[in-house]
């Protein structure tokens, strides 16, 4: 099955008591199936059914009066052109791993 690459933001309203218990429950789930690469923004290399799993968990944290999500979903080739200035050069998930 195909991967998908998706690029998850979030904006999470935590003025309100519950909003920085959201803000970390959202940015952990983006954590266990991606990799940060700004404070609000994840990329995610993923099987369908891990998206599927990942987009209900997104779904379920987040406050629908105060909260926004927005999801990128990215072609092979539009990946391959994305570019990254200054610091925090983020993973490569796809690449390869040296330890």
């Amino acid at each position: 099955m195909r991967k998908v690459t998706v690029v998850v933001c979030y904006d999470v309203q935590v003025t309100d008591a519950e909003g920085p218990r959201r803000l970390r429950r959202i940015a952990r789930a983006c954590k266990d199936h991606g990799v940060r690469v700004q404070y609000s923004v994840f990329e995610c290399v993923l099987e369908p059914k891990d998206w599927v799993v990942l987009r209900a968990r997104l779904l379920s944290e987040m406050a629908v009066s105060s909260d926004s999500l927005r999801f990128y979903f990215l072609s092979e080739d539009v990946a391959r052109k994305t570019e990254h200035h200054g610091a925090r050069v983020p993973l490569d998930v796809e690449g390869p791993l040296i330890v």
